[in-house]
């Protein structure tokens, strides 16, 4: 079998035993040269067979297996923005969702930099306009945006994130989750962020896209 869609598999198991995959909500891909292999439409992330598992390549083109999430376009945006992108992951995780339906932090994130983790792991994170799911449009937005960032909100919806590898894709999610609900946890009063001169060399260190506010 091959190791990437094994390394999916497991990465799928391991979000819906965080209990951030509910029922078949989210969806996730790896990308090897040109092909990218993506769980299906309907897919259950607890219970991914590696054997079936979608191929597109970069242009969303579905090449072999069965049909592919609705959610394709944003994981092929992803993959065309970010060439270092290896890994896409997106989730409809309790937290973040809640805070996608609130306003945002600022034009470059939804959410603020509230710890060191978010800036070092996750970095600025922007909130993509309302779009149905699958919306071919919202994809192209999100390709086009001017700034660099390796996860976005998608407005009413939930988190989108990609990684050099499974892996990191992972760990982002999960911490993009946590922050989401620290955030919500702190409700209306009024967080201590971290400065620019704090977030600088976090962003510097980690490589981890933050432009400002």
């Amino acid at each position: 079998m091959n190791d990437a869609r094994s390394e999916l598999a497991a990465a799928g198991a391991h979000l819906a035993g965080l209990g951030l995959s509910p029922g078949s909500s989210g969806n996730l891909s790896i990308r090897e040269g040109d092909l990218i292999h993506l769980t299906p439409t309907g897919t259950d992330l607890a219970r991914i067979d590696p054997a079936a598992l979608s191929v597109l390549d970069l242009t969303g083109a579905h090449l072999d297996g069965p049909k592919p999430s609705k959610e394709f376009p944003l994981h092929t945006a992803f993959y065309r923005r970010d060439p270092a992108a290896r890994a896409v992951v997106h989730l409809h995780s309790r937290h973040a969702a809640a805070v996608s339906c609130l306003p945002a932090w600022s034009g470059h994130s939804a959410v603020p930099p509230l710890t060191p983790y978010f800036v070092m792991r996750v970095g600025q994170t922007p909130l993509l306009p309302y779009a149905a799911p699958g919306d071919r449009a919202q994809a192209d937005a999100m390709e086009a945006l001017p700034f660099p960032f390796r996860a976005a909100l998608l407005q009413n919806h939930g988190p989108v994130v990609a990684g050099a590898s499974l892996a990191r894709a992972v760990e982002a999610a999960v911490e993009l989750e946590e922050v989401c609900a620290l955030l919500l946890t702190l409700g209306a009063r009024a967080p201590r962020l971290l400065s620019p001169s704090e977030i600088a060399p976090l962003a510097r260190t980690y490589g981890s896209p933050w432009t400002g506010e």
